[in-house]
């Protein structure tokens, strides 16, 4: 669909069925029309602070974008990572609707998204800070769940808290199956990455247990992998099938939600996997992210890849 983005990030779907693009240390985010084509800049935005892991990260279009054009990121700044929204083509400084989430090289999530109920969603990284994920009161290493204005959404397990679930070491994946069952990927150490069913108030274990763990008071993972076969980053689900993009592992991981072991597709073919969505004419849309320093740069990277569904 599109060549020569530099590493591109967030990716999310406007109602004409063009798609947004961020790129990570370039702060832009760039259009691209349903049949593809040369990228346009939409937007550039302001007070991005790019280094290591962080930068502009994820993208997510809002429920009521037909009434507002608000468009949200969430990105690393100066001394935080923030969510922010914004209109395309507009000359006004974003709206910062959440901030003071702890940033660092390292762990900073950055993955937001709407769930059918209306809400925002965001993943949080722990920033190196382990101890970060098992503090309630802590916004890092979490999924927090928002009111479009940023505000703790009504009904979080506790009144007045942004946070939706704890005990994450990195998430970067969020998707919901058609039945509203919410899932996530996120980054393990050095054993085992997770994909996980996200339950209000439930606590996923990071630090005390990576993957599989024996501890009644955190929550297993659905699917497991080594770290050499994913470092997943998106997820997206299309019918009865969640998609997990790799990093490390190179390669699009095949969940079938009604049981079944996962599938490996597009192993090595087009380097580093970063992000997966579904159109709304559900195709698959995927980024590889071989610009990012830590790959193996192709021809034509970085590459927006279109696929069907299964």
């Amino acid at each position: 669909m599109a060549t020569g983005i530099e590493t591109p990030w967030g990716l999310a779907f406007l109602p004409d069925g063009s798609a947004l693009v961020a790129e990570r240390d370039s702060a832009r985010v760039l259009q691209i029309s349903p049949g593809g084509g040369a990228p346009r800049e939409a937007y550039r935005v302001p007070g991005v602070s790019a280094a290591g892991e962080g930068g502009l990260l994820g993208l997510a279009v809002g429920k009521d974008f037909a009434k507002t054009d608000y468009v949200y990121a969430y990105h690393t700044a100066e001394h935080d990572n923030r969510i922010v929204r914004f209109k395309l083509g507009s000359r006004a400084a974003p709206e910062v609707i959440f901030d003071g989430i702890d940033k660092a090289g390292i762990h900073n999530g950055g993955r937001i998204a709407f769930g059918p109920d209306g809400m925002l969603y965001a993943g949080t990284g722990d920033a190196g800070d382990r101890s970060a994920a098992q503090n309630p009161d802590d916004t890092n290493g979490k999924i927090l769940r928002l009111t479009p204005d940023g505000e703790p959404a009504p009904g979080n397990p506790r009144k007045g808290s942004p946070v939706w679930s704890m005990g994450h070491r990195n998430v970067q994946g969020l998707a919901w199956a058609p039945d509203r069952t919410m899932y996530a990927v996120e980054f393990g150490q050095n054993r085992f990455d997770e994909v996980n069913k996200i339950e209000p108030g439930r606590n996923y274990g990071w630090p005390d247990v990576e993957g599989t763990g024996n501890d009644s008071r955190y929550v297993n993972p659905l699917v497991t992998w080594t770290t050499d076969e994913a470092s997943p980053s998106g997820a997206a689900i299309a019918g009865d099938t969640l998609y997990v993009a790799a990093l490390r592992g190179e390669r699009l991981w095949t969940v079938p939600l009604g049981g079944g072991d996962p599938e490996a597709e597009l192993s090595g073919r087009y380097g580093r996997l970063r992000t997966v969505a579904v159109a709304p004419d559900g195709a698959l849309w995927l980024t590889t992210s071989n610009t990012d320093g830590r790959g193996d740069v192709r021809d034509g990277d970085d590459r927006i890849l279109r696929f069907p569904a299964r």
